[in-house]
């Protein structure tokens, strides 16, 4: 038994510190949420764009984003949005109905539970409609540094056109 358990701490002190330490990367905040729904009515489904601290109208109910997180590229694939869902009803109080986070991959975990809405989480985007993975600084210029012109080295000369078949 005394040799299993040397093996054992010897195995676990072989691991590399980086894989044994490793931390997750963390989550890029989004200013606009991608949401589903779902008029079990009508049977109609939208996607609607709600800016972070803003309130879009669906049907009888108001949402309003007050976060939205996206995983880096280099994580599992992951959006989550913490939402406010009020309904509004002519002639009656407005009555809370979900407060709290949803999450794109698991949409039942945390879900709106209403008889005749249905709200999933699709995606965090940025205003300019790009993903968090897709919006990446251009490559050529160091942060907050306007793009590099080409100097006269840089530039080529026009290549000759080639001649016109006969």
């Amino acid at each position: 038994m005394n040799l299993f358990r040397f093996s054992l701490a010897a195995a676990l002190l072989a691991l590399p510190a980086t894989l044994a330490w490793a931390t997750p990367a963390a989550a890029i905040p989004m200013d606009t949420v991608l949401l589903q729904g779902l008029d079990k009515i009508t049977a109609r489904v939208s996607q609607i764009k709600v800016p972070v601290g803003g309130t879009v109208t669906f049907g009888a109910l108001q949402i309003t984003a007050r976060a939205c997180d996206k995983h880096p590229p280099e994580e599992v694939p992951e959006a989550a949005a913490f939402l406010e869902v009020v309904e509004v009803k002519p002639d009656e109080k407005p009555v809370l109905r979900f407060s709290g986070w949803m999450f794109a991959s698991s949409p039942a975990l945390s879900a709106l539970e209403h008889p005749v809405y249905d709200l999933i989480v699709l995606d965090c985007l940025n205003a300019d409609g790009k993903s968090g993975d897709e919006s990446t600084p251009d490559e050529g210029a160091a942060p907050g540094e306007p793009d590099a012109q080409p100097t006269d080295k840089d530039k080529k000369a026009p290549e000759p056109a080639a001649p016109a078949p006969q």
